[in-house]
């Protein structure tokens, strides 16, 4: 780990040596570069789009795109702000006054955020004003993450685990500071969930838990990178009303501070992480990591036994599921979206939105084709029985059949197949 670190460390000191400009400048060319050659980051890029419902684009490729230059920059300037001391003349707060002002009281404020843009400004810049800690995720390489951490807590903040986000927050809160977290990963072991971007969202809690538990407001922090610089805005406080109950708040104060994120996202969605899948569905009980995924197209001939269908929900009972199936053709289902085609032509849909394709027809040219797309895999009937084929006993029903091919030989089939 320590050869990595002082890899990374020694390739990136120079970019702690140019203007910003020159940083901007090269991100844009690396991140371009990293559109082109990174397929899996791409695919889900484009994917993650297309899957946000009312997204005004006048360009898919041109966001995602503009989608890895962000990151390439981000990820760029950490030497950067690991060796400035003075980050007035790049980072403004549009209007501290009011956050400043609770504070000042001696009074915690929550402040929810996403990753936009440089999404570490926020901290950076926060804590130069006011007294702050905030949630943070380690990584693998303990070298890296010291470095990373340093940066974030040289004004004086704290950055504190994910495991003791609730303790570490409340006591951080009760002493009249801020508490920083990043709130827009996707958490499918989450019992809450809630719309983003017209789609269900898996969500942490912690806000709104700790707003309600304080008496602190919560207060939508965003950023955007403008003419080489970073502009910084909070939202209105959203107070915690005693007299409801807590799970009324957290329904109430979550759904608020997800759509004013959102809202901001939609202003420059170029400069949001569309990388990471938000819309994670899937916990990883059951199903094979390779086939876990979030969106997923179903492709039927004209003689497939639509109640076969049913497995599919079984195997995955929260993934964004379409069915492209012939006209007339009844669908035993009422949560999956369904499409009809009345040509073979029809099967070619040009939709970014599908990390799995499921292809039952007997044309091989739509494997190719999805995978030109956003499609991580295609799986016909013997792709399926190549997946099965440790497991797969002569006799086995379709339905055995995906799920010895896509899940673990858990209780899911070694139940029905006892």
């Amino acid at each position: 780990m320590n050869l990595s670190y002082f890899a990374i460390r020694t390739l990136t000191f120079p970019f702690s040596l140019l203007p910003f400009r020159g940083i901007h400048f090269l991100g844009k060319a690396l991140g371009s570069l990293a559109y082109h050659v990174l397929t899996k980051y791409r695919k889900r890029t484009l994917s993650n789009l297309s899957l946000a419902k009312n997204l005004e684009i006048k360009d898919l490729k041109k966001t995602a795109k503009g989608a890895f230059q962000n990151l390439a920059i981000t990820c760029l300037e950490y030497p950067k702000f690991a060796r400035i001391k003075n980050t007035k003349k790049v980072i403004e707060c549009e209007n501290p006054e009011e956050a400043q002002a609770i504070i000042d009281k001696g009074n915690g404020v929550i402040f929810f955020c996403g990753h936009q843009a440089n999404w570490e400004l926020l901290f950076i810049e926060g804590t130069q004003r006011m007294p702050g800690v905030a949630i943070g995720r380690p990584v693998k390489n303990t070298s890296l993450y010291e470095w990373v951490v340093s940066i974030r807590e040289k004004y004086g903040g704290k950055i504190i685990p994910p495991r003791q986000a609730i303790k570490g927050g409340l006591r951080a809160l009760k002493q009249g500071k801020f508490l920083g977290i990043v709130g827009d990963q996707g958490m499918p072991e989450s019992p809450y969930a809630f719309d983003f971007f017209g789609r269900r969202a898996w969500t942490t809690p912690a806000p709104a838990i700790l707003s309600y538990r304080t008496g602190c407001p919560i207060m939508v922090a965003t950023i955007r990178r403008k003419k080489g610089k970073y502009l910084i805005h909070y939202s209105a406080p959203i107070w915690p009303n005693a007299e409801k109950t807590m799970e009324e708040e957290i329904h109430r104060m979550m759904k608020e501070s997800l759509h004013l994120l959102e809202a901001d996202i939609r202003k420059c969605p170029e400069q949001w992480l569309w990388q990471h899948n938000r819309w994670k569905q899937e916990t990883p009980v059951n199903v094979y990591y390779r086939y876990r995924w979030d969106s997923i197209l179903i492709l039927l001939p004209e003689e497939f036994d639509p109640n076969n269908l049913k497995i599919f929900r079984e195997i995955y009972p929260q993934a964004f599921i379409t069915i492209l199936a012939p006209k007339g053709m009844e669908i035993p289902f009422s949560d999956v979206e369904v499409v009809t085609y009345e040509n073979k032509s029809a099967l070619y849909l040009n939709d970014y939105r599908f990390k799995l394709v499921f292809n039952f027809t007997s044309d091989p040219g739509l494997r190719k084709h999805f995978l030109k797309l956003s499609a991580f895999d295609v799986l016909d009937m013997e792709g399926l029985r190549k997946a099965a084929s440790e497991h797969l006993l002569e006799g086995d029903s379709f339905s055995l059949l995906l799920k010895k091919a896509l899940t673990r030989p858990n209780t899911l089939w070694k139940k029905d197949a006892s």
